[in-house]
């Protein structure tokens, strides 16, 4: 992998100079094979992690704009060129799109909840009143995560209020940092966190942007209470099986540690009474939860006007919780920027019919025409988990491959086919980075740890993948066969 990261960079330019100096192939203009070069080059680049994402992203503009702006216009006649300065303006699409505003959003309530502790607060209140047995703050740790998916909507800020939480109480049991207990506990904190990113729309930036492709390509949308009831049983079960699969393969050193609940009560009175801060934003939090949770059935609010407004709120002087400055230095700049950048490149890969052209390509190799849905499903899935394992990124996963997957899926002609459902699934399984510490932040941040190594992380990820693998199969041929998803 060292090897890849020192000469991604190199590796990525060739592999887009060979797609683009070949023969255009059929069904594809000068430009769409440019844009399929620079689809290749983003990949590679992702997937190397050769530069940094908000570096990729600015590559990734200045070859659109350049490359695409230098190529014929494919809706005029002659030798007219696209020009650069409209391509520029579809490499900078994504900036305007009203997912980019949601993650941003997203980002700032995070950044909130960091800022006056509230995220800490919930976690440690639901670990009190778990009690000291491992079983029970195994538990604990994966019911955290649940119940701050609904509040911070960033893995990695969820992950990030977790992991200092649950370091402490590795320390204050007196229990080694490379224990069985400790491996477990940091394990869960990150895979219970990509589990309920699926169970959650707000819960992950990649969920908006197959939202915002879904919005694109097939005119429709899946509301948050939709989306809940479809990926909230599958998250559900999905604990559990994390939980059992932590406790059956790397088995703690006791069933309970002594001083566990005094050390997590010395945790809660060290936080102090609850702040004015903290009041005012668990009632911005639950207002927003209640309007996200109730679009399309009691008002008709998208969960992106209803985000901004909270963050406007938020940001008020005297109303507020925190200003400006104190926001903009907990922001992840570098996740926005590669968001829209996204978007961006998917737009692009729709406009020049490269995701339509991919997509023929797949159907046709795959066979995909002749299968039934729930053959479909399996064949899609099975190549989004493999592909995710070079990935670190299921936001860069989301924009690479989405919209090539809503393509595949509008040329199935199966009577009754329900492409909006079928793409809501697929991207349950862009979120599954469970298998390497690299495919995932929150894995990363976890792992940084040294509470457990790499080993340990596949050695739970690889039945928790294979056993989530065929629980969305048997949903699909199940539960979501009945709700009319698929």
């Amino acid at each position: 992998m060292g090897y890849l990261k020192k000469y991604g960079l190199i590796i990525a330019l060739l592999c887009m100079a060979v797609v683009i100096f070949m023969p255009v192939p059929e069904g594809l203009t000068i430009a769409g094979q440019r844009v399929l070069g620079i689809l290749i080059f983003a990949i590679i680049v992702w997937m190397t992690e050769c530069i940094s994402y908000p570096a990729s992203a600015a590559a990734i503009i200045s070859l659109l704009a350049l490359l695409l702006g230098t190529s014929p216009d494919p809706t005029k006649d002659g030798a007219a060129l696209i020009g650069t300065g409209k391509a520029l303006t579809m490499a900078l699409g994504g900036f305007s799109n009203t997912a980019l505003a949601l993650v941003g959003g997203a980002l700032f309530i995070a950044a909130a909840m960091m800022k006056t502790g509230l995220d800490k607060r919930i976690a440690l209140f639901v670990l009190s009143k778990i009690g000291a047995k491992t079983n029970r703050v195994l538990a604990g740790v994966i019911l955290v995560g649940f119940i701050l998916s609904f509040f911070v909507p960033s893995t990695t800020a969820r992950v990030s209020c977790l992991v200092p939480i649950v370091l402490g109480i590795i320390t204050a049991f007196g229990v080694d940092k490379k224990s069985r207990f400790a491996a477990v506990m940091m394990i869960a904190v990150a895979q219970a966190d990509s589990i309920w990113n699926v169970g959650i729309k707000t819960a992950a930036a990649q969920n908006m942007i197959a939202v915002s492709f879904m919005e694109k390509q097939l005119g429709e949308s899946v509301s948050w209470i939709q989306w809940f009831i479809a990926a909230a049983p599958y998250a559900a079960i999905m604990s559990v099986v994390l939980y059992v699969l932590l406790l059956k393969l790397i088995p703690p050193e006791t069933k309970e540690i002594a001083g566990g609940k005094e050390a997590i009560a010395r945790a809660i009175k060290e936080l102090g009474p609850m702040t004015l801060g903290e009041k005012k934003l668990l009632v911005i939090s639950i207002i927003l939860l209640f309007f996200w949770s109730t679009e399309k059935v009691l008002h008709n609010f998208d969960t992106s006007t209803t985000t901004l407004t909270a963050l406007a709120i938020m940001l008020l002087p005297r109303i507020g919780i925190m200003n400006w400055k104190e926001a903009q230095e907990r922001i992840a700049w570098g996740t926005l920027i590669l968001f829209g950048v996204g978007i961006s490149l998917g737009s692009v890969l729709l406009s020049q019919k490269v995701a339509a052209w991919l997509a023929n390509y797949f159907v046709t190799m795959f066979g995909l025409q002749a299968l039934p849905a729930l053959g479909i499903l399996a064949v899609l899935g099975a190549f989004l988990i493999i592909v995710h394992l070079g990935f670190a990124s299921a936001t860069a996963l989301a924009a690479a491959m989405i919209p090539i997957i809503i393509s595949i899926l509008q040329g199935i002609t199966i009577p009754g086919f329900n492409v909006l459902g079928m793409t809501m699934v697929c991207q349950f399984l862009v979120s599954f980075g469970l298998i390497l510490p690299v495919n995932a932040p929150q894995n990363m941040v976890s792992y940084s740890t040294g509470c457990f190594e790499s080993k340990d992380f596949i050695k739970v990820g690889i039945p928790l993948t294979i056993i989530g693998y065929g629980l969305i199969l048997l949903l699909g041929a199940t539960y979501w066969n009945w709700i009319g998803i698929l």
